[in-house]
């Protein structure tokens, strides 16, 4: 009998294309720009002079006429005459896919061997675990093939015989809707030291609203931004989040994020919060209380206080750190013991990792 041959597999080439190849490029512009188009065409064409981008065939001006030509890109008329252009809602669900394949990509790959314990039982999602049938058991969780090779070993292959004892069942983990509010601080600090630390959270948020959307359309995803005051804003402003001239009043995050969960039905809540910094302000009627230098008590005291309110409305709390100032550090621990939620002190690259992979498994579970 004439068995298999194998020969290299060689992958077929995805985006064939010049135009899919500066689309990549292009969108991370428009995210790292905040939805500029103007500024991130300039930028464009300044790697095009740097590392020849384009070619004779294929030239910048054919890229921005495929851009309006398949709907990425729209002539936006403006009141002095001179018109401008805009990304569409193409682009923008474009940038959250990218950002979701970026991200997600990744942790497929990170996470493979790594043993979370989620709770598993009665539910629709199956997993790769198997275990002995126990009373009570669906039928539809039995596991055919290596029950009856059960059933072989233990009473041979002359007269088949299968036993409750040779069953196995495959294991299924709850499949618990979440409400997830993300807060991501725009205060200045995001920006300074020439380090640019808004465009990974707005990337992480796109991803994570776009897993969300499409993977899990049940839950539901809040996304809030906090500096001197907070406001929710909605999927399709992420592009355009920029940061402003703010402090960092992070009790105004966790007072709304606290407000939008009491609404929703969920058992399951949590709060991610995105920061690079000590809350630094208060609003105390229509005035600010504020104060950069080092840990204002008062502050801290305020902040401390809705941590366990939280707590006690059964809101965990998961802190990503993207600073490493050891006195900041030692207020995060105080907020995570009080909360008993979590904390993370990542670096840029690790930040979406670490979220999509809390968030996968703190859905699974009832709180």
């Amino acid at each position: 009998m004439k068995g298999f041959t194998f020969t290299k597999y060689i992958p077929e080439k995805k985006g064939g294309g010049k135009f899919d190849q500066l689309l990549n490029i292009f969108m991370q512009l428009i995210t790292m720009t905040s939805g500029d188009v103007s500024q991130a065409l300039s930028w464009m064409s300044d790697l095009d002079r740097r590392y020849n981008l384009t070619d004779d065939g294929y030239g910048m001006a054919n890229f921005i006429q495929d851009l309006k030509d398949k709907g990425y890109l729209k002539e936006e008329p403006a009141e002095d005459g001179n018109g401008g252009l805009s990304i569409t809602p193409k682009s923008e669900q474009t940038i959250r896919k990218q950002s979701l394949d970026e991200i997600f990509g990744k942790i497929k790959k990170s996470s493979q061997g790594s043993h979370n314990s989620p709770i598993s039982g009665t539910g629709d999602e199956p997993t790769a675990d198997k275990r002995e049938f126990r009373f009570g058991d669906s039928p539809d969780q039995v596991a055919m093939t290596e029950s009856i090779k059960n059933a072989q070993i233990n009473h041979g292959i002359g007269d088949f015989t299968l036993t409750e004892g040779d069953l196995e069942v495959v294991e299924k983990e709850y499949k618990a809707q979440t409400s997830t509010v993300l807060m991501i601080d725009i205060s200045h600090s995001m920006i300074l030291y020439g380090e640019d630390r808004i465009t990974p959270a707005k990337k992480t948020a796109m991803a994570l609203a776009e897993l969300i959307k499409t993977k899990y359309p049940k839950d539901t995803l809040d996304i809030i931004v906090f500096g001197n005051d907070a406001w929710q804003i909605q999927m399709k402003d992420l592009p355009y989040l920029e940061v402003g001239p703010y402090h960092t009043n992070t009790v105004a995050g966790l007072e709304l994020s606290i407000e939008l969960l009491r609404r929703r039905k969920n058992k399951n809540k949590q709060i991610f919060m995105i920061t690079d910094g000590k809350p630094t302000c208060l609003k105390e009627g229509l005035k600010y209380y504020k104060n950069s230098f080092g840990l204002d008590r008062k502050i801290i005291n305020k902040t401390l206080n809705l941590a366990d309110q939280c707590r006690k409305s059964k809101i965990p709390v998961t802190t990503f750190m993207i600073a490493s100032d050891p006195y900041l550090q030692e207020f995060v621990r105080e907020f995570t013991e009080v909360n008993q939620g979590k904390a993370y002190y990542s670096d840029l690259k690790g930040l979406g990792n670490f979220i999509f992979e809390d968030y996968q498994r703190n859905r699974r579970k009832r709180v």
